[in-house]
């Protein structure tokens, strides 16, 4: 059996405007994947590095549900 081809993964340093881009997107109250998509990186890396720099993302607002 063929192996299947793998993406080869390519790891980016975090530059000093990577992080400054970082806060002013938490600033802006969007969310984990937003800030993902405008820094070009996956959303688990972005989680990651703001989990380490202790930045908070929103969460999505959801409306609860009526008890019945």
């Amino acid at each position: 059996m063929a192996k299947a081809k793998q993406k080869k993964r390519i790891v980016r340093a975090w530059t000093k405007d990577d992080i400054k881009t970082l806060r002013s997107i938490a600033k802006e109250r969007l969310s984990g994947k937003q800030a993902a998509k405008q820094l070009r990186r996956t959303p688990g890396a972005v989680a990651q590095k703001a989990m380490l720099l202790g930045i908070r993302f929103r969460s999505v607002n959801r409306k609860r549900r009526q008890a019945a």
